[in-house]
């Protein structure tokens, strides 16, 4: 007898099926990022594609970075929300291009992030050409997600995780966290 709360899993998807490739883009859509949990794949902007190839869910998705270490809970997280769709034989990519840039974050994401106190990158510089090379970083105001004071102070250029650094407010005395442009 079934639970409930176990997943449903439904049997092989037919490739006639005409909600198929819409119950796995909203699968999709709905995981959470294992170290932003208040932002989807989608918000994100790590999901890259959700399509059906030979009748067969496929599924692409870009590293926020190179080595990122949330990619296979992200690529299990996902897995388990296409099955439960119906999708039980979908697929995961990993794609490196184009990669992955803060800007890829949605409006809805940086919302969130700020709503629970993570400061929003702002947005990446653009290149073409030469890269400059410089000695030490540059520093862009970074507003407080709490009281929003322009003047903060970086403590460390890694904060809880690899893609954030951690900050201090002197207005409102709050450490928080800030995605990384890039």
């Amino acid at each position: 007898m079934r639970s409930s709360d176990s997943p449903r899993v439904l049997d092989r998807p037919r490739p006639d099926d005409p909600g198929l490739l819409t119950r796995a883009r909203t699968a999709a859509e709905s995981v959470t990022d294992p170290e932003l949990p208040m932002l989807s794949l989608a918000d994100l902007g790590v999901l890259r594609d959700v399509r059906l190839e030979e009748g067969h869910v496929v599924v692409t998705i870009t590293p926020t970075y190179t080595g990122c270490p949330a990619m296979e809970t992200m690529r299990a997280d996902l897995l388990l929300a296409l099955r439960r769709a119906g999708c039980a034989d979908a697929q995961v990519r990993t794609s490196l291009a184009p990669a992955w840039s803060s800007d890829d974050i949605t409006d809805r994401g940086r919302w969130l992030l700020a709503e629970h106190g993570i400061a929003p990158p702002a947005p990446a510089a653009r290149r073409t050409g030469p890269v400059p090379l410089t000695l030490g970083r540059a520093t862009a105001a970074v507003p407080c997600p709490r009281c929003g004071a322009e003047q903060t102070r970086e403590l460390s250029h890694f904060g809880s995780t690899a893609c954030k650094a951690l900050r201090t407010c002197p207005a409102c005395g709050e450490t928080f966290d800030h995605v990384k442009e890039h």
